[in-house]
């Protein structure tokens, strides 16, 4: 076998496993926001809301996220939550983003809280996107074309051989 043979199937494959392995962490993140927008939905209400600040050094620039927290019923037992999302706090240089969002929760609004049946000490009240299963069909791009890149490789290989 020539080495640009070789090098052909080698590249191929690498650009297939590439992609493979894309093609699963956004399968997974697919599967896990359907089964968050499965999950049961309660009443809660905003029991306060306002935006938190840090700054790790005199050097570095303030940072902001939304500071929530909220009152929810499971099974008639009262809870508390404060996850806007299950990717925790967001936190950002522009303060103006952040204050859209506290914004959109001011204390004492009522609002609908999905909670994890198995675990109803969590809960959110935006569940993931399931947009990476949507776009799922680009990195597949990825697997087909560096798939094909080694077969042919190896069929010119016969062809020519």
């Amino acid at each position: 076998m020539k080495a640009s043979t070789v090098f052909l199937v080698i590249f191929g494959l690498i650009v297939a496993a590439i992609g493979g392995l894309f093609t699963a962490l956004m399968w997974d993140s697919y599967l896990r926001a359907s089964a968050m927008h499965a999950w049961p939905q309660v009443e809660a209400v905003i029991l306060s809301s306002e935006i938190g600040e840090r700054q790790h050094d005199e050097y570095t620039a303030k940072e902001y996220s939304v500071k929530l927290l909220y009152g929810y019923e499971w099974e008639g037992e009262a809870m508390t939550g404060d996850l806007l999302t299950s990717r925790g706090k967001l936190w950002s240089k522009d303060r103006s983003r952040m204050a859209k969002e506290v914004e959109k929760f001011p204390k004492n609004k009522k609002t609908m809280a999905f909670v994890n049946p198995e675990k109803p000490e969590i809960a959110v009240l935006k569940p993931d996107s399931k947009a990476a299963g949507y776009s799922i069909w680009f990195p597949l791009l990825f697997v087909v074309g560096g798939l094909g890149i080694s077969v042919r490789a190896c069929i010119r290989k016969e062809v020519s051989g």
